[in-house]
């Protein structure tokens, strides 16, 4: 039959040999991945970029299926094998689409780093079956001994996978309210890290010469702790940094286990995932002013001096405003700049702000969008909240690109953002967000903030001078009522 004819000659294990027409198949799916991160890399584009992505997904997986089926030992398919792998794949798109369907965008950054501790987990158990039972794996001789490249494999596998695994159910709980978003710092915690690292390395190069159980499994256990060691000291405010981080380790962990399983598209995707992740994460720590090292190393909030104390300030003076206030502010304005930030996507504010938007510009007023790349909890929050809400992309600028309109601004319209328009990064050596570029809507005529309370501060723990500024006017309530009501007064007073 044609397909006993195609599973034999995909056989080959570790020595990659696979079916011309497979090879040609995974070449199709890398293809449509490129064009997938490409189609990403814009609003305007993400869409067609998601479809690439799943179509080159689909062609993978059933080339995988085809060429790696399981198999009787005389040949056959073994159907049993089968029907289990189907009903796995089942099981997991029906959970995927549930959680997709159901997910709200303030739980996607939660999602993301959970999805990413899926796939070191899943790293770890390639890397670990493969050790237990390296002769199914086609990755050893006949007395059991695992090649010593594949052994270098499955090394660095196990350990990025585990790193990736810990260090992502860290950074779910942190984003999730279920751990504190402030540093944790653990005394001689630099130390401790780097003798982790350096007995991961050692062992991981002393595996290549025995492949005794305690050498591997004591891999498994350090890098586990190491993926914890490094990430709870990390602040709130680089947590979008660190979701872009594990998702370039995930990357790495499955291109490796792709060596081991001797699958093209593993290697290809996984190489693909791991440097575009290691690329964002770069691009968003020159955008803080930050080197990769620090951030890894607990960059933000890393001491507890000065800014860190900002909510216990004494208590300032403050000018507190209401929709009407604002809506006539916008209303007589030529240009308004509007900053989103995570708290309009704690209140899914972003159809009302957009309704907001359209109001002002029936009216004449100029209305842009300004994007802090570290704004929300995730890379591109921001952009996805506002694409989702329909708001024209040729209306949504970068930091460099509009920061310098803000003193031509009548005003400046935050919802939602703190740390990112914090003054403070810029005069206060001792906040712990010291040398962050931020946007400088304190340049603004008149800056409009909509913050639930004034007692709460930024993800990272400051107060924000914006607050008290004479321009300011405080609009305290719930974001996505405030819009609401912005546009009813707009609507219901004949501007």
């Amino acid at each position: 039959m044609e397909f006993q004819s195609i599973l034999s000659a995909a056989s080959g294990g570790h020595g990659l040999a696979v079916n011309p027409w497979a090879a040609v198949a995974y070449l199709v799916a890398g293809v449509l991945f490129i064009l997938a991160l490409r189609g990403l890399s814009s609003p305007a584009t993400a869409q067609a970029g998601n479809r690439f992505g799943m179509a080159g997904m689909l062609i993978a997986v059933v080339t995988t299926l085809l060429t790696h089926a399981p198999a009787t030992a005389d040949g056959l398919l073994d159907t049993i094998g089968l029907v289990e792998i189907l009903v796995a794949i089942g099981i997991g798109a029906v959970i995927g689409i549930v959680m997709a369907r159901r997910i709200a965008m303030t739980a996607m950054p939660q999602l993301v780093a959970a999805f990413h501790s899926l796939v070191g987990l899943a790293a770890v158990a390639v890397a670990a079956a493969a050790y237990l039972n390296p002769t199914a794996f086609g990755i050893a001789d006949a007395a059991g001994e695992i090649f010593t490249v594949s052994r270098i494999e499955m090394g660095l596998g196990i350990a990025i996978g585990a790193i990736t695994f810990s260090g992502s159910v860290i950074a779910f709980l942190k984003l999730n309210g279920n751990m504190s978003g402030s540093p944790i710092m653990l005394p001689a915690r630099h130390v401790i890290n780097l003798g982790t690292l350096a007995a991961i390395i050692g062992l991981v190069a002393y595996f290549t010469v025995d492949q005794s159980p305690w050498v591997f499994w004591t891999v498994t256990g350090l890098s586990f702790a190491i993926g914890f060691l490094l990430i709870i000291p990390i602040g709130g405010a680089d947590m979008p940094v660190v979701v872009s981080m594990l998702n370039s380790y995930s990357g790495w962990a499955a291109a490796a286990m792709g060596f081991t399983l001797g699958n093209t598209a593993m290697i290809i995707t996984g190489a693909l995932v791991g440097s575009s992740g290691a690329i964002l994460s770069y691009i968003m720590c020159r955008a803080m002013n930050r080197s990769f090292i620090s951030v890894i190393a607990g960059g933000f909030g890393a001491d507890d001096s000065g800014g860190g104390a900002g909510g216990s300030k004494e208590q300032r003076p403050w000018k507190p405003g209401s929709a009407e206030d604002a809506a006539f502010l916008m209303s007589q304005a030529e240009n308004v700049i509007i900053v989103p930030g995570y708290g309009m996507a704690v209140a899914q504010a972003q159809h009302a702000l957009r309704e907001m938007a359209d109001q002002l510009k029936k009216e004449g007023v100029n209305v842009k969008y300004a994007i802090h790349p570290v704004a929300g909890r995730m890379p591109g929050h921001m952009n996805v909240l506002l694409a989702e809400a329909n708001v024209p992309y040729d209306e949504v600028f970068e930091l460099e690109d509009i920061n310098g309109e803000f003193a031509q601004a009548d005003v400046a319209f935050v919802i939602g953002a703190n740390d990112v328009t914090n003054p403070a990064a810029k005069t206060d050596k001792t906040s712990p967000i010291y040398g962050m570029p931020v946007l400088d809507v304190e340049k603004a005529k008149t800056v409009l903030f909509v913050k639930r309370s004034m007692g709460g501060v930024g993800y990272a723990g400051v107060d924000n001078d914006v607050f008290y500024m004479d321009q300011t006017m405080m609009l305290l309530g719930d974001a996505k009522k405030m819009a609401d009501d912005i546009v009813k007064a707009l609507s219901g007073s004949g501007h």
